[in-house]
Protein backbone atom coordinates (compact mmCIF):
# COMPACT_ATOMS: atom_id res chain seq x y z
CA UNK A 1 0.00 0.00 0.00
CA UNK A 2 0.86 3.73 -0.57
CA UNK A 3 -1.69 5.26 1.07
CA UNK A 4 -3.47 4.57 4.17
CA UNK A 5 -7.03 3.31 3.53
CA UNK A 6 -10.06 5.19 4.60
CA UNK A 7 -11.53 3.78 8.22
CA UNK A 8 -14.79 3.28 8.41
CA UNK A 9 -16.93 4.56 11.28
CA UNK A 10 -16.21 1.57 13.45
CA UNK A 11 -12.73 1.78 12.82
CA UNK A 12 -12.62 5.88 13.97
CA UNK A 13 -14.38 4.64 17.08
CA UNK A 14 -11.80 1.90 17.96
CA UNK A 15 -9.33 4.07 16.78
CA UNK A 16 -10.31 7.08 19.79
CA UNK A 17 -12.49 5.01 22.02
CA UNK A 18 -9.71 4.40 24.64
CA UNK A 19 -9.90 7.88 25.24
CA UNK A 20 -13.36 7.72 26.91
CA UNK A 21 -11.67 6.32 29.82
CA UNK A 22 -8.88 8.66 29.74
CA UNK A 23 -11.47 11.40 29.91
CA UNK A 24 -13.29 9.60 32.83
CA UNK A 25 -10.49 9.79 34.48
CA UNK A 26 -9.60 13.51 33.89
CA UNK A 27 -13.09 14.58 34.46
CA UNK A 28 -13.18 12.80 38.04
CA UNK A 29 -9.38 14.55 38.79
CA UNK A 30 -10.81 17.67 37.54
CA UNK A 31 -14.39 17.70 39.27
CA UNK A 32 -13.31 16.43 42.65
CA UNK A 33 -9.86 16.92 43.81
CA UNK A 34 -10.65 20.51 45.03
CA UNK A 35 -12.91 18.84 47.44
CA UNK A 36 -10.97 16.18 47.98
CA UNK A 37 -7.89 18.60 49.31
CA UNK A 38 -10.79 20.81 51.32
CA UNK A 39 -12.16 17.63 53.20
CA UNK A 40 -8.56 16.98 53.95
CA UNK A 41 -7.81 20.47 54.99
CA UNK A 42 -6.52 22.16 52.62
CA UNK A 43 -7.34 26.16 52.83
CA UNK A 44 -8.79 27.99 49.86
CA UNK A 45 -5.52 29.66 48.98
CA UNK A 46 -3.51 26.52 49.41
CA UNK A 47 -5.57 24.98 46.26
CA UNK A 48 -3.18 25.83 43.22
CA UNK A 49 -0.32 24.72 44.88
CA UNK A 50 -1.69 21.74 45.89
CA UNK A 51 -2.91 21.13 42.11
CA UNK A 52 0.59 21.73 40.63
CA UNK A 53 1.89 18.01 40.83
CA UNK A 54 -0.68 17.76 37.56
CA UNK A 55 0.98 20.23 35.42
CA UNK A 56 4.26 19.72 36.43
CA UNK A 57 4.20 16.00 35.52
CA UNK A 58 2.34 16.63 32.04
CA UNK A 59 5.59 19.18 31.08
CA UNK A 60 7.60 16.48 31.80
CA UNK A 61 5.69 13.02 30.14
CA UNK A 62 4.09 14.33 27.40
CA UNK A 63 7.36 15.09 25.39
CA UNK A 64 9.51 11.99 26.47
CA UNK A 65 6.30 9.81 25.67
CA UNK A 66 5.70 11.34 22.25
CA UNK A 67 9.42 11.19 21.17
CA UNK A 68 9.89 7.47 22.50
CA UNK A 69 6.75 6.55 20.93
CA UNK A 70 7.95 8.01 17.58
CA UNK A 71 11.10 5.23 17.91
CA UNK A 72 10.23 2.23 19.52
CA UNK A 73 8.13 -0.87 18.15
CA UNK A 74 6.99 -3.45 20.05
CA UNK A 75 6.22 -6.26 17.93
CA UNK A 76 2.57 -6.84 17.83
CA UNK A 77 1.86 -4.12 20.26
CA UNK A 78 3.26 -1.04 18.03
CA UNK A 79 4.62 1.95 19.01
CA UNK A 80 1.82 3.86 20.49
CA UNK A 81 -0.20 0.82 22.53
CA UNK A 82 1.89 0.11 25.12
CA UNK A 83 1.69 3.74 26.23
CA UNK A 84 -1.90 3.16 26.01
CA UNK A 85 -1.56 0.59 28.10
CA UNK A 86 0.99 1.21 30.40
CA UNK A 87 -0.70 4.78 31.44
CA UNK A 88 -4.10 2.95 32.04
CA UNK A 89 -2.75 0.35 34.42
CA UNK A 90 -0.87 3.07 36.67
CA UNK A 91 -4.12 5.52 36.56
CA UNK A 92 -6.68 2.54 37.52
CA UNK A 93 -4.15 1.98 40.49
CA UNK A 94 -4.37 5.43 41.36
CA UNK A 95 -7.86 6.16 40.75
CA UNK A 96 -8.38 3.17 43.38
CA UNK A 97 -5.80 4.33 45.84
CA UNK A 98 -6.54 8.28 45.57
CA UNK A 99 -10.36 7.98 47.60
CA UNK A 100 -8.78 6.16 50.67
CA UNK A 101 -6.19 9.59 51.01
CA UNK A 102 -5.93 9.63 55.19
CA UNK A 103 -4.38 12.93 54.96
CA UNK A 104 -3.43 15.88 52.84
CA UNK A 105 0.28 15.04 51.26
CA UNK A 106 -0.68 11.04 50.20
CA UNK A 107 -3.80 12.90 48.12
CA UNK A 108 -1.17 14.99 46.24
CA UNK A 109 0.68 12.29 45.97
CA UNK A 110 -1.57 10.22 44.33
CA UNK A 111 -2.73 13.46 42.00
CA UNK A 112 0.90 13.17 40.69
CA UNK A 113 1.20 10.01 39.94
CA UNK A 114 -2.61 10.29 38.57
CA UNK A 115 -2.02 12.92 36.02
CA UNK A 116 1.42 11.44 35.54
CA UNK A 117 -0.06 8.14 34.11
CA UNK A 118 -3.07 9.78 32.79
CA UNK A 119 -0.28 11.54 30.47
CA UNK A 120 1.15 8.78 29.59
CA UNK A 121 -1.71 6.92 27.92
CA UNK A 122 -3.32 10.13 26.25
CA UNK A 123 -0.44 11.86 24.50
CA UNK A 124 0.27 9.00 22.10
CA UNK A 125 -3.54 8.80 21.62
CA UNK A 126 -2.69 12.58 19.43
CA UNK A 127 -0.52 10.98 17.32
CA UNK A 128 -2.19 7.80 16.71
CA UNK A 129 -4.76 9.77 14.99
CA UNK A 130 -2.30 11.42 12.39
CA UNK A 131 -0.85 7.65 12.30
CA UNK A 132 -3.98 5.61 11.20
CA UNK A 133 -5.88 8.20 9.06
CA UNK A 134 -5.41 9.52 6.10
CA UNK A 135 -5.54 13.53 6.09
CA UNK A 136 -9.04 14.25 4.36
CA UNK A 137 -10.37 12.10 7.74
CA UNK A 138 -8.26 14.12 10.65
CA UNK A 139 -11.14 16.50 11.16
CA UNK A 140 -13.37 13.63 11.36
CA UNK A 141 -11.14 11.54 13.63
CA UNK A 142 -10.38 14.13 16.13
CA UNK A 143 -13.84 15.36 16.11
CA UNK A 144 -15.04 11.28 16.82
CA UNK A 145 -11.88 11.39 20.01
CA UNK A 146 -13.31 15.04 21.23
CA UNK A 147 -16.97 13.49 21.22
CA UNK A 148 -15.80 10.57 23.13
CA UNK A 149 -13.42 13.22 25.58
CA UNK A 150 -17.04 15.13 26.34
CA UNK A 151 -19.08 11.70 26.53
CA UNK A 152 -16.17 10.30 29.01
CA UNK A 153 -16.40 13.32 30.77
CA UNK A 154 -20.10 13.65 31.19
CA UNK A 155 -19.86 9.99 32.78
CA UNK A 156 -16.98 11.07 35.46
CA UNK A 157 -18.42 14.48 35.93
CA UNK A 158 -22.05 13.22 36.82
CA UNK A 159 -20.97 9.93 38.24
CA UNK A 160 -20.97 11.20 42.49
CA UNK A 161 -24.55 13.19 42.26
CA UNK A 162 -26.26 9.87 40.70
CA UNK A 163 -24.54 8.05 43.22
CA UNK A 164 -26.10 10.07 45.62
CA UNK A 165 -29.23 10.28 44.05
CA UNK A 166 -29.27 6.57 44.40
CA UNK A 167 -29.20 6.62 48.02
CA UNK A 168 -25.18 6.58 48.62
CA UNK A 169 -23.59 8.84 51.09
CA UNK A 170 -22.80 12.21 50.24
CA UNK A 171 -21.81 13.36 53.78
CA UNK A 172 -18.88 12.10 56.05
CA UNK A 173 -16.70 12.85 58.96
CA UNK A 174 -14.74 15.74 58.80
CA UNK A 175 -11.22 14.14 57.27
CA UNK A 176 -12.88 11.55 55.22
CA UNK A 177 -14.07 11.44 51.80
CA UNK A 178 -18.04 10.46 50.83
CA UNK A 179 -18.65 6.96 49.72
CA UNK A 180 -20.07 9.33 46.17
CA UNK A 181 -16.18 10.29 45.50
CA UNK A 182 -14.98 6.72 46.73
CA UNK A 183 -16.99 4.90 44.55
CA UNK A 184 -16.75 6.91 41.43
CA UNK A 185 -13.69 7.29 41.82
CA UNK A 186 -13.20 2.95 41.65
CA UNK A 187 -16.19 3.28 39.01
CA UNK A 188 -13.51 5.66 36.94
CA UNK A 189 -10.79 3.62 37.37
CA UNK A 190 -12.38 0.13 36.10
CA UNK A 191 -13.95 2.60 32.92
CA UNK A 192 -10.88 3.62 31.78
CA UNK A 193 -8.82 0.46 32.13
CA UNK A 194 -11.36 -1.81 29.92
CA UNK A 195 -12.20 1.35 27.54
CA UNK A 196 -8.34 1.30 26.84
CA UNK A 197 -8.06 -2.30 26.70
CA UNK A 198 -10.91 -1.80 24.30
CA UNK A 199 -8.84 0.22 21.52
CA UNK A 200 -5.55 -2.09 22.23
CA UNK A 201 -7.53 -5.34 21.34
CA UNK A 202 -9.03 -3.80 18.11
CA UNK A 203 -6.43 -1.82 16.30
CA UNK A 204 -3.44 -2.69 14.68
CA UNK A 205 -0.47 -0.07 14.23
CA UNK A 206 0.91 0.51 10.81
CA UNK A 207 4.74 -1.25 11.03
CA UNK A 208 7.43 1.36 10.23
CA UNK A 209 7.92 0.00 6.78
CA UNK A 210 4.49 0.98 5.81
CA UNK A 211 4.45 4.23 7.50
CA UNK A 212 7.30 4.79 5.30
CA UNK A 213 5.95 3.80 2.40
CA UNK A 214 2.93 6.02 3.08
CA UNK A 215 4.59 9.07 3.87
CA UNK A 216 7.86 8.90 1.48
CA UNK A 217 9.99 9.58 4.25
CA UNK A 218 12.90 7.63 6.41
CA UNK A 219 11.37 7.74 10.22
CA UNK A 220 15.64 7.48 10.82
CA UNK A 221 16.75 10.38 9.39
CA UNK A 222 16.02 13.03 11.31
CA UNK A 223 18.95 12.36 13.37
CA UNK A 224 21.21 14.85 11.21
CA UNK A 225 18.60 17.64 11.10
CA UNK A 226 18.06 17.67 14.79
CA UNK A 227 21.98 17.91 15.60
CA UNK A 228 22.40 20.24 12.77
CA UNK A 229 19.44 22.56 14.25
CA UNK A 230 21.41 22.52 17.44
CA UNK A 231 24.53 23.08 16.35
CA UNK A 232 23.61 25.89 15.13
CA UNK A 233 22.48 27.92 18.01
CA UNK A 234 23.74 30.27 19.95
CA UNK A 235 23.71 29.54 24.05
CA UNK A 236 22.77 33.47 24.35
CA UNK A 237 18.77 32.56 24.40
CA UNK A 238 20.07 29.73 27.26
CA UNK A 239 21.46 32.40 29.00
CA UNK A 240 17.97 34.40 28.43
CA UNK A 241 15.61 31.91 30.01
CA UNK A 242 18.40 31.80 32.82
CA UNK A 243 18.07 35.03 33.61
CA UNK A 244 14.47 34.73 33.70
CA UNK A 245 13.85 32.11 35.93
CA UNK A 246 16.56 34.32 38.06
CA UNK A 247 14.36 36.88 38.25
CA UNK A 248 10.92 35.31 38.64
CA UNK A 249 13.47 33.71 42.01
CA UNK A 250 13.82 37.26 42.80
CA UNK A 251 10.72 38.59 42.39
CA UNK A 252 9.46 36.02 45.18
CA UNK A 253 10.92 37.68 48.50
CA UNK A 254 10.95 41.33 46.36
CA UNK A 255 7.05 40.97 46.02
CA UNK A 256 6.07 38.68 48.76
CA UNK A 257 4.63 36.21 46.04
CA UNK A 258 3.61 32.95 47.18
CA UNK A 259 6.74 30.37 47.64
CA UNK A 260 4.90 27.80 44.95
CA UNK A 261 6.50 30.62 42.42
CA UNK A 262 10.01 29.47 43.36
CA UNK A 263 8.81 26.01 41.25
CA UNK A 264 8.07 28.11 38.22
CA UNK A 265 11.92 30.09 38.17
CA UNK A 266 13.77 26.44 38.87
CA UNK A 267 11.67 25.16 35.65
CA UNK A 268 12.92 28.39 33.20
CA UNK A 269 16.43 27.43 34.86
CA UNK A 270 15.97 24.32 34.56
CA UNK A 271 15.29 24.77 30.88
CA UNK A 272 18.36 27.22 29.84
CA UNK A 273 20.64 24.73 31.47
CA UNK A 274 19.15 21.74 29.41
CA UNK A 275 19.60 23.76 26.37
CA UNK A 276 23.00 24.72 26.81
CA UNK A 277 23.64 20.91 27.41
CA UNK A 278 22.24 19.91 24.01
CA UNK A 279 23.50 22.75 22.15
CA UNK A 280 27.14 21.98 23.36
CA UNK A 281 26.51 18.03 22.85
CA UNK A 282 25.48 18.92 19.31
CA UNK A 283 28.56 21.12 18.52
CA UNK A 284 30.60 17.98 19.35
CA UNK A 285 29.03 15.55 17.06
CA UNK A 286 27.44 12.36 17.98
CA UNK A 287 24.00 11.06 18.30
CA UNK A 288 21.24 13.27 19.56
CA UNK A 289 20.09 12.38 22.70
CA UNK A 290 16.30 12.05 24.31
CA UNK A 291 17.25 15.46 25.24
CA UNK A 292 18.71 16.81 22.08
CA UNK A 293 15.75 15.89 20.20
CA UNK A 294 13.41 17.52 22.92
CA UNK A 295 15.54 20.68 22.87
CA UNK A 296 16.20 20.91 18.93
CA UNK A 297 12.23 20.40 18.25
CA UNK A 298 11.42 22.94 20.66
CA UNK A 299 13.39 25.15 19.07
CA UNK A 300 12.80 24.20 15.36
CA UNK A 301 8.51 24.15 15.97
CA UNK A 302 7.04 25.29 12.34
CA UNK A 303 5.64 28.78 12.69
CA UNK A 304 2.03 27.82 12.43
CA UNK A 305 2.51 25.52 15.36
CA UNK A 306 4.02 28.49 17.25
CA UNK A 307 1.49 30.57 16.71
CA UNK A 308 -1.10 28.11 17.51
CA UNK A 309 1.13 27.46 20.23
CA UNK A 310 0.00 31.05 22.30
CA UNK A 311 -3.29 30.24 21.30
CA UNK A 312 -3.45 27.40 23.61
CA UNK A 313 -1.79 28.98 26.07
CA UNK A 314 -4.44 31.69 27.01
CA UNK A 315 -6.87 28.73 26.43
CA UNK A 316 -5.78 26.56 28.53
CA UNK A 317 -4.84 28.90 30.98
CA UNK A 318 -8.81 30.02 31.31
CA UNK A 319 -9.34 26.57 31.40
CA UNK A 320 -7.24 25.83 34.33
CA UNK A 321 -8.62 28.73 36.40
CA UNK A 322 -12.05 26.88 35.99
CA UNK A 323 -11.01 23.47 37.38
CA UNK A 324 -9.17 24.78 40.56
CA UNK A 325 -12.08 27.23 41.54
CA UNK A 326 -15.39 26.21 40.10
CA UNK A 327 -16.42 24.32 43.22
CA UNK A 328 -15.57 27.49 46.00
CA UNK A 329 -16.98 29.45 44.00
CA UNK A 330 -20.24 27.85 43.32
CA UNK A 331 -20.28 26.94 46.89
CA UNK A 332 -19.71 30.28 48.01
CA UNK A 333 -21.67 32.56 45.32
CA UNK A 334 -24.53 30.18 44.72
CA UNK A 335 -25.46 28.53 47.77
CA UNK A 336 -23.41 30.58 50.80
CA UNK A 337 -21.15 28.22 52.35
CA UNK A 338 -17.18 27.97 52.93
CA UNK A 339 -17.35 25.20 55.16
CA UNK A 340 -16.64 22.27 53.08
CA UNK A 341 -17.46 20.11 55.90
CA UNK A 342 -20.93 21.00 55.79
CA UNK A 343 -23.62 19.15 53.82
CA UNK A 344 -24.40 22.51 51.69
CA UNK A 345 -20.69 22.39 50.69
CA UNK A 346 -20.78 18.68 49.39
CA UNK A 347 -24.24 19.77 47.59
CA UNK A 348 -22.43 22.40 45.65
CA UNK A 349 -19.79 20.01 45.21
CA UNK A 350 -21.93 17.65 43.17
CA UNK A 351 -24.17 20.48 41.49
CA UNK A 352 -20.41 21.53 39.84
CA UNK A 353 -19.94 17.90 38.90
CA UNK A 354 -23.40 18.37 37.10
CA UNK A 355 -22.47 21.83 35.86
CA UNK A 356 -18.91 19.56 34.42
CA UNK A 357 -21.02 17.47 32.69
CA UNK A 358 -23.42 19.82 30.85
CA UNK A 359 -20.42 21.25 29.34
CA UNK A 360 -18.58 17.84 28.23
CA UNK A 361 -22.17 17.13 26.78
CA UNK A 362 -22.29 19.94 24.72
CA UNK A 363 -18.81 19.32 23.75
CA UNK A 364 -19.33 16.11 22.71
CA UNK A 365 -22.50 16.99 20.50
CA UNK A 366 -20.66 20.32 19.25
CA UNK A 367 -17.82 18.06 17.95
CA UNK A 368 -20.11 16.41 15.65
CA UNK A 369 -22.43 18.62 14.36
CA UNK A 370 -21.42 22.40 15.02
CA UNK A 371 -17.87 22.45 14.31
CA UNK A 372 -17.66 20.09 11.25
CA UNK A 373 -20.92 22.46 10.07
CA UNK A 374 -19.04 26.06 10.61
CA UNK A 375 -15.33 24.74 9.74
CA UNK A 376 -17.04 23.68 6.15
CA UNK A 377 -18.09 27.64 6.13
CA UNK A 378 -15.69 29.69 7.69
CA UNK A 379 -12.61 27.48 7.85
CA UNK A 380 -10.70 26.10 10.85
CA UNK A 381 -9.45 28.99 11.74
CA UNK A 382 -12.71 31.23 12.50
CA UNK A 383 -14.23 28.06 13.59
CA UNK A 384 -11.97 28.25 16.46
CA UNK A 385 -12.27 31.71 17.30
CA UNK A 386 -16.07 31.68 17.74
CA UNK A 387 -15.86 28.33 19.80
CA UNK A 388 -13.21 30.51 22.43
CA UNK A 389 -15.29 33.39 22.20
CA UNK A 390 -18.46 31.24 23.09
CA UNK A 391 -16.27 30.12 25.98
CA UNK A 392 -15.55 33.81 27.07
CA UNK A 393 -19.18 34.60 27.24
CA UNK A 394 -19.57 31.75 29.34
CA UNK A 395 -17.13 32.27 31.92
CA UNK A 396 -18.39 36.37 31.95
CA UNK A 397 -22.24 34.86 32.96
CA UNK A 398 -20.69 32.86 35.89
CA UNK A 399 -19.07 36.57 37.57
CA UNK A 400 -22.65 38.22 37.49
CA UNK A 401 -24.72 35.04 37.87
CA UNK A 402 -26.26 34.03 41.64
CA UNK A 403 -29.18 31.29 40.79
CA UNK A 404 -27.59 27.64 40.26
CA UNK A 405 -30.14 26.61 37.88
CA UNK A 406 -29.02 29.69 35.47
CA UNK A 407 -25.47 28.24 35.85
CA UNK A 408 -26.16 25.58 33.89
CA UNK A 409 -26.75 28.17 30.85
CA UNK A 410 -23.44 29.30 31.24
CA UNK A 411 -22.19 25.93 30.73
CA UNK A 412 -23.22 26.04 26.83
CA UNK A 413 -20.95 28.52 25.58
CA UNK A 414 -17.77 26.93 27.97
CA UNK A 415 -18.89 23.68 26.14
CA UNK A 416 -18.72 25.07 22.97
CA UNK A 417 -15.14 26.13 23.71
CA UNK A 418 -14.20 22.71 24.99
CA UNK A 419 -15.34 21.32 21.67
CA UNK A 420 -12.98 23.33 20.17
CA UNK A 421 -10.01 23.42 21.83
CA UNK A 422 -9.61 19.78 21.41
CA UNK A 423 -10.53 19.62 18.37
CA UNK A 424 -9.27 22.11 15.56
CA UNK A 425 -5.95 23.03 16.68
CA UNK A 426 -5.07 19.19 16.44
CA UNK A 427 -6.93 19.24 13.23
CA UNK A 428 -4.69 21.87 11.97
CA UNK A 429 -1.59 20.56 13.00
CA UNK A 430 -2.09 17.17 11.94
CA UNK A 431 -2.11 17.74 8.48
CA UNK A 432 0.98 20.45 8.45
CA UNK A 433 3.20 18.24 10.71
CA UNK A 434 5.99 15.75 9.22
CA UNK A 435 5.27 12.16 10.05
CA UNK A 436 7.86 10.72 10.99
CA UNK A 437 7.80 13.57 14.92
CA UNK A 438 4.16 13.59 14.80
CA UNK A 439 4.30 11.96 18.53
CA UNK A 440 7.27 15.09 19.74
CA UNK A 441 5.52 17.27 18.08
CA UNK A 442 2.18 16.79 19.42
CA UNK A 443 3.76 16.21 22.72
CA UNK A 444 5.79 19.65 22.73
CA UNK A 445 2.60 21.24 21.35
CA UNK A 446 0.50 19.48 24.61
CA UNK A 447 3.63 21.79 26.26
CA UNK A 448 1.45 25.28 25.76
CA UNK A 449 -1.28 22.95 27.30
CA UNK A 450 0.59 22.70 30.49
CA UNK A 451 2.38 25.53 31.08
CA UNK A 452 -0.34 27.93 31.19
CA UNK A 453 -1.68 25.39 34.35
CA UNK A 454 1.50 25.49 35.70
CA UNK A 455 1.64 29.23 35.44
CA UNK A 456 -1.77 29.77 36.95
CA UNK A 457 -1.07 26.48 39.63
CA UNK A 458 1.77 29.38 41.10
CA UNK A 459 0.86 32.72 40.27
CA UNK A 460 -3.37 32.66 40.81
CA UNK A 461 -2.57 31.97 44.54
CA UNK A 462 -0.58 35.16 44.48
CA UNK A 463 -3.17 37.57 42.79
CA UNK A 464 -6.01 35.96 44.64
CA UNK A 465 -4.48 36.19 48.62
CA UNK A 466 -2.60 40.03 47.66
CA UNK A 467 -6.20 41.18 45.68
CA UNK A 468 -9.43 39.33 46.58
CA UNK A 469 -8.28 37.05 49.28
CA UNK A 470 -11.85 36.58 50.14
CA UNK A 471 -13.25 36.91 46.72
CA UNK A 472 -12.99 33.55 44.34
CA UNK A 473 -15.40 34.71 42.11
CA UNK A 474 -13.16 37.14 40.57
CA UNK A 475 -11.15 34.00 39.05
CA UNK A 476 -13.79 33.77 36.64
CA UNK A 477 -13.42 37.52 35.24
CA UNK A 478 -10.04 36.67 35.14
CA UNK A 479 -10.97 33.03 33.01
CA UNK A 480 -13.09 35.15 30.55
CA UNK A 481 -10.63 37.91 29.74
CA UNK A 482 -7.97 34.66 29.10
CA UNK A 483 -10.18 33.46 26.53
CA UNK A 484 -10.79 36.57 24.90
CA UNK A 485 -6.86 36.72 24.45
CA UNK A 486 -6.75 33.70 22.88
CA UNK A 487 -9.36 34.27 20.19
CA UNK A 488 -7.24 37.11 19.32
CA UNK A 489 -4.37 35.27 19.26
CA UNK A 490 -6.29 32.76 16.50
CA UNK A 491 -6.67 35.58 14.27
CA UNK A 492 -2.99 35.03 13.74
CA UNK A 493 -3.67 31.76 12.53
CA UNK A 494 -4.15 31.28 8.88
CA UNK A 495 -5.95 27.59 8.07
CA UNK A 496 -8.48 26.29 5.78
Amino acid sequence: MTERPRQSLAGLWNISFGFFGIQVGFALQNANMSRIFQTLGSSLDDLPALWVAAPLTGLLVQPIIGHLSDRTWFGRLGRRRPYFLTGALLATLALFVMPLAPQLLFAAVMLWLLDASLNISMEPFRAFVGDMLRKDQHSAGYAVQTAFIGAGAVVGSIFPKLLDHFGVANTAPPGVVPDTVRFAFWFGGAALFLSVLWTVLTTREYSPEQMAGFDGVDNGGDHDETLRVLAQRSVIGSLVWIGAGALVVLAVEAIGLKKEVYLLGGLLIAYGVASIVAIRAAKRGGKASILGHIVGDFSGMPPLMKRLALVQFFSWSALFIMWINTTPVVAQYAFGTTDAASATYQAAANHVDELFAIYNGVAAIAALTLLPWLSARIGKSYTHIVGLLCGAAGYASIFFLRDPALLRFSEIGIGIAWASILAMPYAILASSLPQRKLGIYMGLFNVFVVVPQLLVATVMGSIMKAWFPHDPIWTMAFAAAVMALAALAMTRVDAR
